[in-house]
C-alpha cells in the first residue's frame, strides 16, 4: 500500500518497488509508485543504520572474497 511505499523510501531509502501484478489494479499501482517515487530518503537515524550495513557488506565480502 502507499503507506509502506512511504515508509521504505523514507527510512530505508529504497531503490526497488515491486508489486503484486495480479493483486494491484493499475490506479492503486500508479498512486503507490508515485508515493513511492516522491518521498525523499530521511537520513539521520536511518542513514546510521543503513551505514552499519554497508559496513557489514564491506566486512562480509573480504572474508568471502567476493
Amino acid at each position: 500500500d502507499e503507506e509502506e511505499a512511504r515508509i521504505s523510501r523514507m527510512h530505508n531509502d529504497a531503490n526497488i518497488l515491486v508489486l503484486a501484478g495480479r493483486k494491484t489494479d493499475p490506479e492503486t499501482a500508479r498512486a503507490i509508485a508515485r508515493t513511492w517515487l516522491e518521498t525523499p530518503f530521511e537520513g539521520g537515524r536511518h542513514q546510521r543504520r543503513l551505514d552499519k550495513i554497508g559496513e557489514t557488506e564491506l566486512r562480509l565480502s573480504g572474508e568471502t572474497g567476493l
